[in-house]
């Protein structure tokens, strides 16, 4: 299920906001990227999001913004005096006359070092760090959820469409083989009056008993309800349940077919396309449960 979930946390020297972004996949995939090396922080992130997410690509990112104060900083003499040492001897060298601005050599690498990355380890920075991934756990699964109730009433909708169309089919059934019979006796009589030839009345009976075996849907009629209460049990379990779901939305159709195929009666048909109709609606949606 898409959803998106932002999170923050700080203290006196360090922030840390977390960005969560979920799109829909059949398998859990999880993508970090962070502004500073995670290291081994890494797999606990992946832990805490596994806890919630079980499928689907997971993008987090995070950003770390430590402080910036004066004592943040450190003078390095050694390097400082190095770089000193090195450009007087040049200046000699090249007989250069004009003085050397201890300035500008300030801002040449390692004279000035940023002490606070090194503050604190890894370690130390994981209390703050997960307290602002939570957040965005938190943030991300209520969105989710809001998503959840929506389409919760959209599938409790189809299914809707599904059993009214299902009612309508086993209210239409038992007729079918009787139709059947009355046009093929209108059918036989017309023909045998034009040939002047009888037909025994078993033998119209015999043809009625086997169409009507054929077109019997009574065992798909019966399946396909107790699907439809399967997908409503398992929608209302609370679970993560997306596969099931699916599985049986297939389960569904495969029947739906089964019906459409065996009823041999155009009324029917075209409660089966409704039918199908409504569960192909069912099958986008699913695809989209975690």
């Amino acid at each position: 299920m898409t959803g998106h979930g932002e999170g923050r946390s700080q203290r006196e020297d360090l922030t840390v906001s977390v960005e969560i972004r979920t799109v829909n996949s059949r398998y859990f995939k999880l993508s970090l990227r962070s502004t500073e090396q995670l290291g081994g922080l890494e797999s606990r992130v992946e832990a805490a999001v596994r806890k919630q997410v079980k499928r689907g690509t997971v993008q987090v990112n995070a950003r770390f913004e430590r402080s910036t104060t004066a004592d943040a900083y450190q003078l390095n003499d050694r390097v400082l005096q190095s770089y000193y040492l090195q450009l007087q001897k040049m200046r000699q060298e090249l007989k250069i006359e004009s003085p050397l601005a201890l300035e500008s050599l300030v801002t040449l690498p390692g004279v000035i070092q940023d002490q606070a990355g090194n503050r604190t380890s890894l370690e130390e920075d994981w209390p703050i760090f997960a307290e602002a991934l939570q957040a965005a756990i938190d943030s991300l699964n209520k969105m989710r959820s809001d998503e959840g109730d929506a389409m919760a009433a959209d599938l409790t909708a189809n299914c809707t469409v599904v059993r009214q169309e299902l009612q309508s089919i086993e209210r239409e059934a038992p007729t079918v083989a009787a139709t059947y019979r009355t046009r093929l006796t209108e059918k036989l009589n017309h023909l045998l009056a034009q040939h002047d030839m009888e037909i025994a009345a078993s033998d119209v009976l015999r043809e009625v008993g086997l169409f009507a075996e054929r077109s019997d849907i009574s065992e798909e009629t019966v399946r396909l309800n107790s699907h439809l209460d399967q997908f409503q049990k398992i929608m209302t379990s609370g679970e993560s349940n997306g596969r099931k779901l699916d599985f049986v939305t297939q389960e569904m159709f495969r029947e739906t077919n089964t019906i459409g195929s065996k009823a041999n009666n155009a009324t029917i048909a075209n409660h089966v396309v409704e039918i199908k109709s409504a569960i192909e609606r069912i099958r986008e949606m699913v695809q989209n449960v975690e």
